[in-house]
C-alpha cells in the first residue's frame, strides 16, 4: 500500500512518469502551482487534518475521445 499524505511527496509520486527536468523553470512553477492547490484542499478538510493518498487503490480512467469531440 501507497501512501503519501506530505503535498511534496504527492506531487512527486504524480510527476514521476513525465521525467521532467526538475530545475526547469517550467517544472519549478508546476510544483508551485500544485503545492498550493494540495495545501489549499488540505486546509479545506479542516481540523481532521491532512489525509494521505492511496494510489495502491486508483481506479482506472478510460477517456472516450469520440465523446470529447476528437473524430479522428
Amino acid at each position: 500500500m501507497t501512501q503519501y499524505e506530505r503535498p511534496q511527496q504527492i506531487i512527486e509520486y504524480c510527476l514521476k512518469p513525465l521525467v521532467l527536468d526538475e530545475n526547469s523553470p517550467q517544472a519549478q512553477e508546476s510544483v508551485k502551482r500544485l503545492l498550493h492547490v494540495i495545501k489549499t484542499l488540505q486546509l479545506a478538510i479542516g481540523p481532521k487534518g491532512p489525509r494521505a493518498v492511496d494510489f495502491s487503490n486508483m481506479p482506472a480512467i478510460v477517456i472516450n475521445e469520440a465523446a470529447h469531440g476528437d473524430d479522428a
